[in-house]
């Protein structure tokens, strides 16, 4: 815990002490009621992190407060099967995620202990540099800034950083002068706050200064660069595409098939046939559509009332019960929840 430098008093000209008495201050009257900020648990924090990754906060916490009644120590975790696990993730996305959490906590049980410094946290699998940062700070007080896309923004618009954050020199220098912000007194509580601040008000495009509490400190602000800032030139090109999905019926089950358990994606997650698997099929009633991302690729889907007389030999019939019992795809659930035979959650 003392192997940090202690903080300069001002980083290019911001001065640091106001900086984090002002961002303290304004995340004890402002900061959002929830649930893994009622605990120091290392085991609660890291699940919350790991779930917060790519996700939203609001749709985490009812898979947050789920999973920890379903496994509430990380032994429930290390023995679950992979079935299990991923029926428990099932809608999360990202499912990588998931598999890493088992792996990391057998790793755990294996070591006895949730490790308590930074350098074996971030040896956990699926845990990068800011994951053991968070779980590292909030759970045990270590000194180290947590740095996500919010924290890089932040930063970027207080020193008035003009490098473009997609360059990997540019989010390091700017990884340093998040450190040199940090309260090493309550590491946890501020990189919690930094956090805060660019998840309600130091938003992307138009942040909300009149509600920032180092507003008056900021030097974008201060020379009306507030909304050039953070500056990213290269733009990721959006894919769009169109697919059908069918639901075919019979006898008050659904035909399915699951993903082998080699796949790169989805490996043992259940799907409803698409147009391409049944091409004989005779379309029926339109159920709807939905729009389904995934990175760069925006998907368009279809979904129709199907019938079909050949049924592919690597698929299955599921009832109402059985579905709930398997991990389901988010796009399969989406399209379930279409489907009104079938009240999935």
């Amino acid at each position: 815990m003392r192997d940090k430098p202690a903080a300069p008093s001002e980083v290019r000209g911001v001065p640091v002490r106001k900086f984090q008495k002002r961002l303290a201050a304004w995340y004890q009257a402002n900061a959002r009621n929830l649930p893994w900020r009622h605990t120091q648990d290392p085991y609660h924090i890291w699940i919350s992190e790991i779930m917060l990754q790519q996700t939203r906060v609001a749709a985490v916490i009812p898979y947050y407060e789920r999973f920890l009644r379903q496994f509430p120590t990380v032994q429930h975790l290390a023995e679950v099967s992979e079935q299990e696990l991923l029926a428990a993730w099932s809608g999360l996305g990202y499912y990588s995620r998931a598999r890493n959490l088992r792996n990391a906590a057998r790793r755990i049980v294996e070591l006895g202990v949730f490790p308590d410094n930074y350098a074996a946290i971030r040896e956990l699998a699926g845990i990068g540099d800011y994951t053991a940062a968070a779980v590292g700070s909030i759970a045990f007080g270590l000194p180290h800034a947590a740095v996500d896309g919010n924290v890089i923004r932040v930063t970027s618009r207080v020193v008035c950083e003009g490098g473009d954050i997609g360059n990997g020199a540019v989010r390091k220098k700017l990884a340093r002068v998040a450190n040199e912000f940090l309260d090493r007194t309550s590491p946890g509580r501020h990189n919690q706050a930094m956090m805060e601040l660019g998840a309600t008000v130091c938003l992307p495009g138009e942040p909300h200064c009149e509600r920032c509490p180092v507003v008056k400190l900021c030097r974008a602000k201060a020379l009306g660069l507030e909304l050039q800032l953070p500056l990213k030139r290269k733009k990721t090109e959006i894919f769009r595409l169109d697919r059908t999905i069918l639901v075919v019926e019979n006898q008050g089950r659904l035909l399915c098939w699951q993903q082998p358990a080699d796949a790169r994606k989805m490996a043992g997650f259940w799907e409803l046939p698409e147009q391409e698997h049944l091409p004989k099929a005779v379309l029926g009633e339109a159920l709807g559509t939905f729009r389904h991302g995934i990175t760069n690729h925006v998907y368009n889907f279809q979904v129709f009332r199907a019938e079909s007389a050949v049924v592919p030999e690597r698929f299955h019939w599921l009832n109402a019960v059985e579905l709930k019992d398997r991990p389901m795809s988010t796009i399969a659930r989406k399209v379930l929840r279409l489907f009104t035979l079938v009240a999935y959650r």
